[in-house]
């Protein structure tokens, strides 16, 4: 493994019986990155994290976490890492404080006490409630500050929005950015493509097991397709455009309005533009969402 990546698997194998969930996983993620993990339900995301840990063992393949091979260095990988589960069970008897107090102890007693403090006050979390009484989002709120309360190198984060209000999380993906600012790696997965697009700086997608596209998201976005709205002063024949590369027709309204789909750069088709008597025209490129469904569909 080279010493700039965090992580790196190779032809990663988890099998449940017959159910293949990972079926050869090659994945390098960079340290100091965000790097969003996409996949449906099933695709194999909280797999492929609880492997990184040593909490479930791969059947075949290779896998190196922080420089450390997890099956032989569990304790070492897991001290280094602060994770995030999709479903975090804690004891409902014990308070918010005592339960974060106990991850603590569980660290060795290293944790900035006034750093977890600041952390429930971002995030507007009462530390004197017993866990069992507390909402779904609070419980998640618990969650967040355990995995970056000790300042960890590696953040492991299963759906780290998940159950909360827009506003909170724009404040978990604050903080998110801020232990990347402070040199920590990310990764996570979402469902939540807005956030995956806001925060992350490479996006992989994963399908049935199999990792079938990792880029840059502003790359990734930049190369999407777009939809080409023309508004003409009168009809135009739409074919001296359409034989452009890369432009198709979506729908023409009596050849004076036309709704063209652009894949690539805009050049060509603005230069063919200039020979036509345009009153209007926009462009409207497709979301992280959309390409999301391009993969799933």
């Amino acid at each position: 493994m080279t010493t700039d990546l965090a992580i790196q698997t190779q032809s990663l194998i988890k099998n449940y019986g017959a159910v293949k969930a990972l079926r050869g996983v090659d994945l390098e993620v960079r340290k100091g990155e965000i790097f969003g993990f996409l996949g449906p339900n099933g695709a194999g995301k909280t797999t492929a994290i609880r492997c990184m840990l040593d909490l479930i063992r791969p059947n075949g393949g290779s896998l190196r976490v922080l420089g450390l091979d997890p099956q032989k260095e569990a304790v070492a990988v897991r001290a280094r890492s602060g994770y995030l589960p999709g479903e975090l069970n804690l004891e409902g008897n014990l308070n918010v404080e005592g339960a974060l107090r106990l991850f603590a102890r569980l660290r060795g007693n290293k944790t900035d006490w006034g750093f977890v403090r600041q952390l429930a006050e971002r995030l507007d979390l009462d530390l004197k409630p017993q866990i069992k009484n507390l909402s779904k989002g609070n419980k998640q709120k618990v969650g967040v500050v355990q995995a970056l309360m000790h300042r960890p190198e590696l953040l492991l984060l299963d759906e780290p929005t998940a159950s909360l209000d827009p506003l909170m999380q724009q404040t978990v993906l604050r903080l998110i950015r801020a232990a990347r600012d402070e040199g920590a790696t990310v990764f996570f997965s979402s469902h939540i493509l807005s956030e995956v697009h806001e925060i992350a700086e490479r996006v992989g997608f994963i399908r049935q097991g199999v990792v079938v596209e990792v880029a840059e998201t502003a790359a990734l976005i930049s190369r999407s397709l777009r939809r080409v709205r023309v508004r003409f002063r009168q009809s135009v024949d739409s074919e001296t455009l359409t034989r452009l590369p890369g432009v198709s027709l979506l729908s023409k309204d009596d050849g004076a309005a036309l709704t063209l789909q652009v894949e690539g750069e805009m050049d060509a088709l603005i230069k063919a533009l200039a020979a036509f008597p345009v009153i209007d025209l926009s462009t409207e490129q497709h979301s992280l969402e959309e390409i999301f469904l391009t993969y799933y569909q």
